[in-house]
């Protein structure tokens, strides 16, 4: 991991005013299997999930407030990574590339961002508790995810029909007997 020079920054607890008024910067790339809940959406083939990495990076800045007051504190996050995941149509796995490339205003606390969240287009988080990094950036690659993993085309012809063997036979197939048969036999 690449941090600012004579300052270590600890990702999982960082103390975001001082990052950004360091105008600091950490990048790293770190494993997919640091992110449990990424892993969780990932293709598994023989309950192994398929191995890859995340790259990404924080940039911090103290920036003039929107009425020209006090300094705020911002973080630039940005990250890529590719992801297997099902695709819907052969089940087999697609590799999906995922992007962020977000900026981030803090506030002093939870209650500061629910009242000026409505009023903002950024989006707020608070400087207290201290946020672990690698869960914000889980948090945005998951927003990244496709709702259906799909390839463009698949590797394998894809078999479009139902799993019953009865569906489909109505030409020259043996009759399907109405489930209500035997009601109406009853009723006489």
């Amino acid at each position: 991991m690449k941090t600012t020079p004579k300052i270590s920054w600890n990702p999982d607890r960082l103390d975001v005013r001082a990052f950004a008024q360091a105008s600091a910067e950490l990048q790293a790339d770190d494993p997919l299997t640091r992110f449990e809940r990424l892993v969780a959406e990932a293709h598994a083939d023989d309950g192994q999930p398929a191995l890859g990495s995340v790259t990404w990076q924080a940039k911090g800045e103290m920036r003039a407030g929107a009425s020209g007051g006090a300094l705020a504190v911002w973080l630039h996050l940005q990250a890529d990574a590719v992801v297997p995941l099902t695709c819907q149509r052969c089940l087999g796995p697609v590799d999906t590339p995922l992007k962020v490339d977000r900026w981030f205003r803090f506030v002093n606390d939870e209650a500061t961002a629910e009242a000026e969240d409505d009023d903002c287009e950024e989006d707020l988080l608070a400087l207290e508790p201290r946020p672990r990094l690698h869960d914000v950036l889980e948090d945005e690659l998951l927003m990244e995810l496709p709702l259906v993993p799909l390839h463009d085309t698949c590797p394998v012809p894809v078999v479009m029909q139902a799993s019953d063997p009865l569906v489909g036979l109505d030409e020259g197939g043996p009759e399907r007997k109405n489930p209500f048969a035997g009601l109406a036999k009853l009723k006489k």
